[in-house]
């Protein structure tokens, strides 16, 4: 059984929509980084930095959500989230780290200095440059998108995947959108998958409690 470690409205949330768009079946376990759990002794061995998301499929441990995902779409995909031919399997590659250290790393930084960091660590002058980075960041994405349903090929992939859910962070924070975004963003936040992603995510951190 697959293990995911999880924490609702975080990163691992694309783990979990991974593994339901896939139909695989897996164990949620929250992990209540609020309370302090991912600083402990046993999480610890799992992420040296006792964040989220975790997965342990027999006995591979992997963290970051991006190796999580590519590694379950394929092992166990047979070409859902991620494409067979070499070449449409670069381009989602392409659009992974895109999306990762220039779209997110913006949202992630403002995150930081608004409330992740400890209040003594936080810098609000940092603030108008990072929203600044991430509207720079959307206008490189929209050199290369041009309205279509899918970032790479006629399929929904990883690339997909990703980008919804960093846009929905983005619209969490406020950030406009171009409206072709708003309306890929809601496309694709629609499918039953990432619905039951989120309720399992909810309910795994309701039976912590």
């Amino acid at each position: 059984m697959i293990s995911l470690y999880s924490f609702p409205n975080s990163r691992s949330l694309r783990a979990a929509w991974t593994l339901e768009e896939l139909g695989l079946p897996y164990q949620c376990h929250h992990v209540a980084l609020d309370k302090g759990e991912g600083q402990s002794a046993e999480h610890l061995a799992r992420h040296p930095d006792g964040k989220v998301p975790v997965l342990e499929d027999g006995e591979l441990t992997l963290f970051e959500s991006a190796p999580i995902c590519r590694y379950l779409a394929e092992r166990y995909g047979e070409g859902q989230l991620l494409p067979q031919h070499e070449t449409e399997r670069a381009q989602v590659d392409q659009w992974l780290s895109f999306i990762v250290t220039e779209i997110e790393q913006p949202l992630w930084l403002q995150a930081k200095h608004k409330f992740a960091l400890p209040q003594d660590k936080r810098v609000p002058s940092v603030l108008p440059t990072a929203a600044w980075e991430f509207q720079r960041a959307l206008l490189a994405l929209e050199r290369r998108y041009r309205g279509q349903e899918n970032l790479v090929g006629d399929t929904f992939t990883l690339a997909d995947l990703f980008l919804t859910h960093t846009l929905t962070w983005a619209t969490s924070m406020k950030h406009r959108l171009p409206e072709p975004l708003v309306a890929y963003r809601a496309r694709h936040a629609n499918r039953p998958a990432l619905a039951r992603a989120a309720e399992k995510e909810q309910a795994a951190a309701q039976a912590n409690q």
